[in-house]
């Protein structure tokens, strides 16, 4: 009787990851071309996927476009990794203080529903057309949805389990690690997602509405001047880095799969 090798399990669960992002990208090149072939739309309004696809690898050998690209990624690093630690620390701070709960989280629920872009002519004012303005919008846009995930967080660890490790002696380090890591870690990786989609959106924002470098300010441009072709290959571009970065929090999810059992 043949043998057949398995797969390993891993590689499985990544490749149904990409799974649904391949039948999207498939749908929406369908309708795409559809829109095209039935007249619903002209090539003056929506130019072909292909003549796109090349003008996005047309702009990827670009030293212009990569520069832009450059400062667009710098700022939306640098935003995440001050509004990420910050916002969870923050977030846990007030969680475990019954009178800043009461006091800080209307507040921090009521800045949450209100749209950010209101507050841009704020930054530009406060911090000029430059660097630390996209970054400090940046900042401003994530960290609130990083505060309210970090309440949720703890909320999930359940009291009896903390009560039950600290009856059998455990150190503040095991109990961090067994009881609240595991509860913890799903719900804060699902908030480092959706902080990078808040994040990203914020620089893009801040960079179409007034800087002088950047991939948002590229869009705008193209944009103004009735360039479809550059405006949806940069689309097109910021949406496959966004499921990049979505695939690799997914993957380190399923690395940290051992901390739940």
């Amino acid at each position: 009787m043949a043998l057949t090798r398995a797969r390993p399990p891993g590689a499985l669960r990544r490749i149904g990851g990409l799974l649904p992002w391949i039948g999207l990208v498939g749908l929406v090149a369908a309708a795409w071309q559809a829109s095209l072939s039935l007249g619903v739309m002209t090539p003056d309004l929506l130019p072909p996927i292909g003549e796109v696809l090349a003008t996005a690898f047309a702009l990827m050998g670009r030293p212009a476009f990569l520069a832009s690209v450059g400062v667009t990624v710098a700022e939306v690093l640098v935003a995440f990794v001050i509004a990420v630690p910050l916002g969870i620390g923050l977030g846990f701070a007030i969680a475990e203080s019954r009178y800043w709960s009461a006091v800080l989280k209307p507040v921090i629920f009521l800045v949450f529903s209100i749209p950010k872009t209101i507050f841009l002519p704020m930054f530009i004012l406060a911090f000029g057309i430059n660097f630390g303005q996209k970054v400090g919008f940046g900042v401003f846009s994530t960290i609130f949805i990083v505060l309210i995930s970090s309440f949720t967080a703890l909320e999930s660890v359940k009291s009896e389990h903390v009560r039950v490790a600290r009856a059998y002696a455990a150190t503040r380090w095991q109990i961090v690690r067994r009881v609240y890591m595991p509860a913890m870690m799903p719900i804060l990786l699902e908030a480092v997602r959706i902080a990078m989609i808040f994040n990203l959106t914020g620089i893009l924002l801040a960079e179409m509405y007034a800087s002088r470098a950047g991939l948002g300010q590229l869009i705008a441009s193209w944009g103004e001047n009735y360039m479809l072709k550059e405006l949806l290959a940069g689309i097109l571009i910021v949406a496959a880095a966004a499921i990049l970065f979505n695939e690799a929090v997914r993957w380190f999810e399923a690395r940290c799969e051992h901390w739940r059992s």
